[in-house]
């Protein structure tokens, strides 16, 4: 079994079961790790079903995300810094379907419009909007309009 535990939540239950193995009391090891008594019983009780390896983070459940940890967080920004005139849209907006557009062209992976969103919130990128306008707009005409 690998040593190194995956996450907090797995090496708490790691510290947990060692210290139960030196002869901790569990009202101890909750104390000591700051969980409640309930999660250590819990614990003990699938390590002495299972032994110490029942205790390590099992898989997340869901279907795995199309795009590869590195393709999301290095990739995709790195595509995303060219700008949106790189990839022949009109001016220099990312919106989610462009976005959507780009990753369709370079890795063949569709998505939803609201995934992408997702997708540029676990990358840091935030909404974009425009902050061009017109050269053509009249501003006297407008605020005329207005009034």
């Amino acid at each position: 079994m690998n040593p190194t535990p995956s996450d907090w939540r797995e090496a708490h239950r790691f510290r947990a079961f060692e210290l139960k193995q030196d002869g901790w009391k569990q009202t101890n090891i909750a104390e000591a790790l700051g969980v409640s008594e309930g999660a250590v019983s819990q614990w003990m009780k699938k390590a002495r079903e299972g032994g110490k390896e029942v205790l390590k983070t099992s898989p997340r459940p869901g279907r795995p995300p199309k795009l590869s940890d590195e393709e999301r967080t290095e990739k995709l920004p790195s595509l995303l810094e060219k700008g949106p005139e790189h990839f022949g849209f009109r001016g220099e907006v990312w919106t989610r379907k462009r976005v959507r557009t780009v990753i369709k062209e370079e890795f063949g992976v569709e998505y939803d419009v609201s995934q992408v969103g997702r997708i540029l919130d676990q990358i840091g990128w935030s909404r974009q909007k425009s902050d061009h306008r017109s050269d053509k707009r009249d501003e006297e005409a407008t605020e005329e309009w207005k009034d």
